[in-house]
């Protein structure tokens, strides 16, 4: 996901907060939180939203929830912020597991130049696999859902997509898949609009429990600036901890596959489930689930070295405690500063979960808690991505809490 920059003026703040805080687990001070919206599955509302959110050009968020909605199969929501404050909540779609719709979104969005919404759903649609489906904009003020691929369950070309969707620069669509491909544990594929309508798919790379290559993806893919691809699998490797991946594009379409890193060798972190980001020198950033030196996961990041190599740095090692948070099951994000922001399931000062920021200065990283989740009315145990407004606020997702089934919630500098 984009990080969107911050001004100038929350720059300069970034530089004095990191100035300040000094030790791991600080408190950043004057961070506000807010709940801009609680599900309410009674009123046929979402709930158990796992994902993280896109803002459109008009500043209206959306995102998916797990569950909840007319027929209690997840739902696509939008919110859209309302003179003088607050946020207005509606359902978009609601999945339904009738044979034909998908069912169970557990990622968020992408939206193209059109305003049109793309996501996936790990089960269901007419092969009982999943799907990738498209979300329009109606005349009357609706949105239209049409299904653009339905996987086959036990199919060769991969289902049951657990993460989020990709553009290339001409529209195609990349995703992964957490089962299935020629040797069964998940697959990289591509979507390919047709001329006068319907996409084709095509697997670009069919991961292979063989002890060497990584299995079972959850996390989504980004390119680089050559386009080749890059993503996590949270089982499979050498180790059998998990694996970060490059696929680059050879003559004839075809993709060659080549495993960057290992994880759960030693106090290395294991099980990445989410994607990783890049930075302006081609470094690759993410999280672990678990691992590291205090066994409740770890930031990480790849340095590019000579010969195709590449060299690991645990950046932080998180300590579950009631000053960090734990178990990050969400990727990063970065701000103009190359600062990083994540979130943990758990940990913090009520145990339910923080977000966090980590500031690189004089070759070490800085760890600064922003928010504690758990108190009266908060969301627990965020599990979707982070994204910034245009000002530099963050906004998010948890998946219980709020009094009821999981909130938005947004933390203003």
């Amino acid at each position: 996901m984009r990080s969107k920059k911050l001004s100038i003026a929350l720059t300069l703040l970034s530089t004095i907060f990191a100035a300040t805080l000094v030790m791991t687990g600080a408190r950043a001070f004057a961070q506000t939180e807010s709940v801009l919206h609680i599900f309410n599955y009674y009123s046929k509302d979402g709930t158990g939203p796992l994902a993280g959110m896109v803002f459109d050009a008009s500043g209206n968020l959306y995102g998916t929830t797990l569950a909840g909605g007319a027929h209690n199969c997840g739902t696509v929501f939008e919110l859209m912020p309302k003179t003088g404050g607050g946020w207005t909540e509606k359902i978009l779609h609601s999945f339904n597991n009738n044979g034909r719709d998908g069912y169970s979104p557990l990622v968020g969005l992408v939206l193209d130049a059109s305003g049109n919404l793309y996501g996936t759903t790990s089960q269901g649609g007419p092969n009982n696999g999943g799907v990738v489906f498209e979300l329009s904009p109606n005349a009357s003020g609706g949105w239209t859902e049409k299904i653009v691929h339905g996987f086959t369950i036990n199919g060769t070309t991969g289902f049951y997509p657990q993460a989020s969707l990709i553009f290339d620069a001409l529209g195609n669509l990349y995703g992964t898949t957490n089962a299935g491909g020629t040797h069964g544990p998940g697959a990289v594929f591509e979507l390919m609009p047709k001329a006068g309508g319907g996409w084709t798919e095509k697997v670009l790379y069919s991961f292979n429990n063989n002890g060497t290559d990584g299995k079972l993806p959850r996390g989504g893919l980004i390119f680089d600036s050559a386009g080749n691809l890059y993503g996590t699998t949270y089982q499979g490797g050498a180790s059998n901890g998990g694996t970060v991946f490059k696929l680059t594009p050879a003559a004839g379409g075809s993709w060659t596959e080549t495993v960057l890193h290992n994880f759960g060798s030693g106090q290395d972190g294991n099980t990445p489930m989410a994607g990783l980001i890049l930075d302006a020198a081609g470094n690759l950033y993410g999280t672990t689930f678990y691992g590291g030196a205090n066994a409740f996961g770890i930031v990480f990041e790849l340095t590019p070295g000579a010969g195709g190599t590449w060299t690991e740095t645990v950046l932080h090692n998180f300590t579950n405690n009631a000053t960090d948070g734990g178990f990050p099951s969400v990727g990063l994000i970065s701000d103009s500063s190359g600062s990083l922001y994540g979130a943990t399931q758990k940990g913090g000062s009520l145990g339910y979960g923080v977000v966090f920021k980590l500031t690189a200065a004089g070759g070490s990283w800085t760890e600064a808690i922003l928010h504690d989740f758990g108190s009266s009315r908060d969301g627990v145990s965020p599990q979707g991505g982070l994204i910034f407004d245009a000002v530099g606020n963050l906004y998010g997702t948890t998946y219980e809490g709020g009094g009821s089934w999981g909130t938005v919630f947004e933390i203003t500098p």
